[in-house]
C-alpha cells in the first residue's frame, strides 16, 4: 500500500496546520498533524533573526552556538535566515567565519559539516552603528530582499544582544525604518530584551514603555535564561502532573523554602557592569524572584503563556519585605581569600572597580507571601560570588513530624525531609527523608533518593537558549516574563535598595558561604542554611 502525501506525517509547521488551508477528511483523522499534539518537535514558519551586537560574548558564546545546535536538531525551518547586525568592516564571509569558529568551540550538539554547509548559506551580515541612518535603511532594504530572494515571508525577530543604554537608539532606528510594524511588513516582527530590565522600577516603567511602543506588546520577549532551563520547567511539570506533592505544597506541611544561586568564579571583566549593578538587581529582581514564582504559583487553568504569567503575577505581587529589614536582608562583599586551591582577590582589588566600591556580591533577603497557601512560610533567598561552588536550586524543607515515639538520641541525626530541585549543574531532583540505619539499635538519620536528568534520559538537556530562541520564533511567550512581573519584582527590589544604600555590605572571604549576618539571619528563627 503506498503513502500518499497527504497521510505523511509531518513537523507541524505555522501555516499549514494553524489556520492554514482546510484539511482533507483523511488528513484531519491523522493525530500526528493535532495541534495539540507535541510528540513531534514544533518547527517556526519561515523567517530571519537579525542580532545585533552580535560580534559580542553573549552572540558569541550562546546565541550563535544555539542556532547551529537548532539547525542541527532539525527545528529550523528551511527557509531560515540569520542576519547580524555590528559596527565591523565585514562581509557576509567575514561575519560566516566568526559565527562558524563560534559554533564549533561552544555547540552542545556534535559539529555536522552538512548541517553547517547548509546553514551557512543563510547567513548575512550588515555593517553600521546603531546611529547610522543609513545602515538601518540597508537593514530594512535586506529583510526586504530576503522575502523574495530567501522566502522568509516578512517574518523577522529581533535580538538586542546590546547593553540597556542603547536599546533607545536602536528602537528609534527600527520605528523610523517601520522594521517593527506587522502590518508593514506583511509577517510577523517581535523584539527579544536581555536582563537588565532597567536599574529601577521608574527605569523599567520607562523602558516596558518605549519598547511596547514601538512593538505591539505580545510582540516583545524578555529573556531570563534561566526559565529556559529544562529543571526550571520540571518544577512545573513535578508539581501539576503528580499527586504526591501538591497536597503537601503548602503552609501546613512547608517549613520554608530555600532559593540558591552561588557561583564560585568573581565578576571577570564586567565590573563596569557589575558595580553599578551588584547582585541585588543583577540576580534576585529577575532569576531568584522567577524561580520563587514559579514554586509558589497555583496551578493555572491551562498550561498556555497568558495562564501561567496570571499565575505568577499572583504571586509577585503578594510578596511581602519583612518588617525589619536590618534583621532579615543580608547583603555582603567578597574579600581575598582561597577557593579550589588558589589565592583569590578582594572584589576591591579586581581589575576597574573602585578601591572604595560598596557594591554587594551577595545578597540575601526573608521575604513572605501573603496568600492563604503560604501564610507564615518564610522564603529565603540568596545569590552570592566567590562562593565554594557554582550551584543553582530551589530546597523545600517540610516541617518536622509532629511526634517521635522514639527517644531523642535515636533521631538526634535526623533533620528535616527536604525536596531539592537541582537548576544547576547536575540537574535533578532529590528528596531527602529519614531512615533507619542498620543494626540492632533503632537509629534514624537522614537519607537521599536522587533523580538526575543524564541518568534518565538518553537525550542531553538543551541549552536554556536554544528552547528561547525557539519559542521567540514560534511566538510561545510561556517562559518569558511580562512587563507586568518585571514591574512587580522592582517593587520589592527597590525598598530593599533604598536600605541597603546606607548600610556598607559585610565582608566575607572568598570560598566562604557569605558573611556571618546570613548565618545569623537564620539561626535567630532556629534555622540554618542548606549546604549544596
Amino acid at each position: 500500500m503506498s503513502v500518499t502525501d497527504d497521510a505523511r506525517p509531518t513537523a507541524v509547521g505555522a501555516d499549514e496546520t494553524f489556520g492554514g488551508p482546510q484539511l482533507s477528511g483523511r488528513q484531519r483523522n491523522n493525530p500526528l498533524r493535532d495541534p495539540g499534539d507535541r510528540r513531534l518537535p514544533r518547527v517556526p514558519e519561515p523567517c530571519a533573526l537579525v542580532v545585533f551586537g552580535v560580534t559580542g560574548d553573549l552572540s558569541r558564546k550562546k546565541l550563535l552556538p544555539a542556532i547551529y545546535d537548532l539547525a542541527n536538531r532539525g527545528l529550523l525551518p528551511a527557509d531560515f535566515v540569520l542576519l547580524g547586525f555590528a559596527r565591523r568592516d565585514w562581509g557576509d564571509g567575514d561575519f560566516e567565519s566568526l559565527a562558524k569558529k563560534a559554533a564549533k568551540q561552544y555547540a552542545r550538539t556534535d559539529w555536522n559539516e552538512e548541517v553547517w554547509s547548509r546553514l551557512s548559506g543563510d547567513i548575512k551580515f550588515v555593517a553600521g552603528s546603531f546611529d547610522d541612518d543609513a545602515a538601518f535603511d540597508e537593514l530594512a532594504e535586506t529583510l526586504d530582499e530576503l522575502r523574495n530572494s530567501h522566502g522568509i515571508k516578512g517574518n523577522a525577530a529581533f535580538y538586542l544582544s546590546i547593553p540597556p543604554s542603547l536599546f533607545p537608539v536602536v528602537l528609534k532606528q527600527m520605528e523610523r525604518t517601520r522594521m517593527a510594524d506587522n502590518a508593514a511588513s506583511g509577517g510577523w516582527r517581535r523584539v527579544v530584551v536581555e536582563k537588565p530590565f532597567g536599574h529601577d522600577l521608574p527605569s523599567a516603567i520607562e523602558l516596558n514603555s518605549l519598547v511596547d511602543s514601538v512593538f505591539t506588546a505580545q510582540d516583545v520577549f524578555r529573556i531570563d535564561h534561566y526559565l529556559g532551563k529544562e529543571t526550571v520547567q520540571n518544577l512545573m511539570a513535578l508539581r501539576f502532573a503528580n499527586q504526591l506533592f501538591e497536597p503537601v505544597w503548602n503552609a501546613n506541611y512547608v517549613d520554608s523554602v530555600q532559593i540558591t544561586m552561588a557561583e564560585d568564579v568573581g565578576i571577570g571583566g564586567r565590573a563596569a557592569f557589575y558595580d553599578a549593578t551588584g547582585a541585588a538587581r543583577d540576580v534576585l529582581q529577575n532569576h531568584l524572584l522567577q524561580l520563587l514564582a514559579l514554586t509558589a504559583m497555583e496551578e493555572p487553568v491551562e498550561f498556555t503563556a497568558e495562564a501561567i504569567r496570571t499565575e505568577k503575577i499572583k504571586v509577585l505581587r503578594a510578596i511581602t519585605l519583612p518588617p525589619d529589614l536590618a534583621a532579615d536582608a543580608v547583603r555582603g562583599q567578597y574579600d581575598q581569600g582561597w577557593l579550589a586551591g588558589e589565592r583569590v582577590l578582594a572584589y576591591r582589588a579586581e581589575k576597574d572597580v573602585p578601591p572604595d566600591s560598596n557594591t554587594e556580591t551577595y545578597a540575601t533577603v526573608r521575604l513572605g507571601i501573603d496568600t492563604r497557601r503560604w501564610a507564615g512560610v518564610p522564603f529565603y533567598l540568596r545569590t552570592g560570588k566567590r562562593l565554594p561552588r557554582r550551584v543553582t536550586e530551589i530546597a523545600v524543607l517540610f516541617k518536622k513530624a509532629p511526634h517521635l515515639p522514639f527517644s531523642h538520641t535515636d533521631t538526634e541525626e535526623l533533620g528535616h525531609n527536604q525536596l531539592v530541585i537541582r537548576v544547576q549543574p547536575d540537574e535533578g531532583v532529590t528528596l531527602k527523608f529519614g531512615s533507619k540505619v542498620p543494626g540492632s539499635m533503632m537509629e534514624v538519620r537522614d537519607v537521599a533518593m536522587d533523580f538526575l536528568y543524564g541518568e534518565a534520559f538518553t537525550e542531553s538537556s538543551p541549552e536554556a537558549y536554544e528552547r528561547l530562541i525557539l519559542d521567540v520564533l514560534l511566538g510561545d511567550a510561556t517562559l518569558f516574563p511580562r512587563n507586568e512581573e518585571v514591574e512587580a519584582s522592582w517593587r520589592v527590589i527597590d525598598p530593599l535598595e533604598k536600605f541597603w544604600a546606607n548600610h556598607p555590605p559585610e565582608l566575607y572571604r572568598a570560598g566562604e558561604w557569605g558573611p556571618k549576618g546570613a548565618e545569623i539571619m537564620l539561626g535567630r528563627e532556629g534555622r540554618a542554611w542548606r549546604r549544596p
